[in-house]
């Protein structure tokens, strides 16, 4: 495993049960995913910690899209099996072939352009208009590495925050009704499975919450999503979970962006679905029959940030199912999250208000 964040931890539990075993590589000592199997501590991109991870393993995954492109590319080319693929990983590393993928596939997205100096700028917001994204088209994460330009006295400001100006895309800014996602697996032997789209709510850049199944979500979007994200899974030959976030516009869906990875959108899956996103991961890796993706009633996934509260408090709610990801508290961070399971979306909304009550501060 390249990464032992809280995304290894959890693919480690559900791992155990399987009876699977683990080596994790991530440059922290302390890395969540350290109780979870041996721990080689170093750079996601040193050749010598990446060699001694995957020594004598069946298979070598990722928990980050993060990880550096070159290391996982060596290990495929001296022949471990390493997935998802990584041309998947390379592609979801800069959003312009990201996008790219996407249109060449006939997934919709909103207009976009590459932007590689300041002389573009202005060009490309005269072809897209305003209001208008701009991003860099490497990292960033949780609302980082992007701004809003609403009028041209955005331009200069925008681009200054954005570091040199170089590989960079602009994106029209989309009105969107609600954020979703959708989770689909694919095996080695080409099974392939989806789990109900899910709506999410962010803050601040930051995801906060995650209902499952989306609410008042019909048939047809659910197909529309599955579709592209099958295209995708496709285009790829991918092999694992992908994650595919998507902008609702009316009845239409527009594709933001992809990861690679099992997703922070489908932690509800552990309690909320037949299968989790971290098991069936796991089985697709393995080329095993993947698992049922129907959801067990309904369900909301509520991010933890900067501390944990009270586990007694949280635990008195019913349904909820309480995660501690083991990570230093720090403000903007995520240290964990909550699960609330209920059979109906009224009795779901209950529990939540419910759940703020037992998160707030005194």
């Amino acid at each position: 495993m390249l990464g032992g964040g809280q995304l290894g931890r959890m693919l480690g539990l559900a791992g155990i049960p399987l009876g699977l075993e683990f080596r994790f590589l991530d440059p922290a000592a302390a890395a969540p995913a350290q109780s979870l199997g041996a721990l080689v501590v170093g750079a996601l991109d040193d050749e010598r910690a990446l060699l001694e991870t995957v020594e004598h393993s069946t298979v070598v995954t990722y928990e980050w899209e993060g990880v550096p492109f070159a290391g996982a590319r060596m290990l495929e080319r001296s022949g471990h099996t390493v997935r998802p693929s990584t041309l998947a990983l390379q592609t979801s590393q800069d959003r312009l072939a990201e996008k790219t993928a996407f249109r060449e596939h006939g997934i919709p997205v909103a207009e976009f352009a590459a932007v590689d100096a300041w002389e573009d700028l202005r060009a490309r917001v005269d072809e897209i208009g305003l209001p208008a994204v701009l991003k860099t088209r490497r990292g960033g994460y949780d609302g980082k590495g992007q701004a809003v330009l609403r009028d041209d006295r955005d331009l200069e400001p925008g681009f200054a925050a954005l570091g040199d100006g170089g590989a960079l895309i602009l994106e029209a800014l989309v009105p969107f009704d609600r954020e979703l996602s959708v989770l689909a697996v694919r095996s080695g032997t080409g099974e392939t499975r989806c789990w109900p789209l899910v709506e999410n709510w962010h803050e601040a850049g930051i995801l906060r919450v995650s209902r499952a199944p989306a609410p008042n979500l019909n048939p047809a979007l659910q197909a529309a999503a599955e579709g592209y994200a099958r295209a995708v899974l496709e285009h790829f030959q991918y092999v694992g979970v992908l994650a595919l976030e998507l902008f609702q516009v009316g009845d239409t869906l527009l594709a933001n962006e992809m990861a690679p990875r099992v997703h922070n959108s489908g932690h509800w899956t552990i309690e909320g679905a037949v299968t989790s996103q971290f098991e069936n991961h796991l089985r697709a890796i393995l080329d095993w029959p993947l698992g049922a993706t129907d959801a067990r009633g309904v369900s909301a996934m509520v991010n933890l940030i900067g501390d944990l509260p009270d586990p007694a408090a949280v635990l008195a709610v019913p349904g909820a199912h309480l995660h501690d990801y083991g990570k230093s508290p720090r403000p903007g961070r995520k240290v964990g999250h909550v699960t609330v399971t209920a059979d109906a979306q009224a009795e779901l909304e209950t529990r939540l208000t419910t759940l703020d009550a037992a998160l707030a501060r005194p």
